[in-house]
């Protein structure tokens, strides 16, 4: 019988900020929920979203180093294996299940940065005022090279295009 394979990569962003614990070990073990998106077309042809929320776990130093970085919001490509564990709660076993992450990538500016350019007070564009000497002008463009003939054989379209007047 082959072995399986247990991976998951998720790109979405976070619904809150991390939460950073040690174990009883001294790991660190940060957790996270993170929501990804997905767009597509419903039989009645009408856009459909669809939210799927993901809990992650990140183990070690690299816990300790996303925890001061991850933010709400932050969007975040996580690669990792899928872990579903059992508990009980109330006399019922419960079943929760997490992507324990492996990788994680930060995918785009921080909502921190964000929110701080947004706060930045923005003036009027300074103009250049215009210079006292006439602007010289472009300089034309080189001519198109002619298409090569390639004995009888259709030309590319690279050399076609060549050919188009613009």
């Amino acid at each position: 019988m082959s072995d399986g394979m247990n991976r998951v990569v998720l790109l979405g962003n976070l619904g809150a900020d991390p939460e950073l614990r040690y174990a009883g070990s001294g790991t660190a073990v940060l957790n996270f929920r993170m929501a990804t998106n997905e767009s597509f077309l419903d039989r009645n042809r009408e856009l459909t979203e669809r939210t799927e929320w993901h809990s992650v776990v990140v183990f070690g130093p690299r816990a300790e180093g996303l925890a001061r970085v991850l933010v709400k919001g932050s969007c975040v490509l996580v690669e990792g294996t899928l872990r579903t564990s059992s508990y009980e709660k109330d006399g019922q076993k419960r079943y929760k299940t997490e992507v324990h992450a492996r990788d994680i990538c930060l995918a785009g500016p921080s909502p921190a940065a964000l929110r701080r350019d947004a706060d930045d007070e923005v003036g009027p564009m300074e103009m250049p005022l215009p210079s006292e000497e006439p602007a010289s002008p472009p300089e034309p463009a080189p001519p198109a090279r002619p298409a090569r003939k390639r004995n009888g054989a259709p030309p590319r379209k690279a050399e076609m295009l060549d050919e188009i007047p613009f």
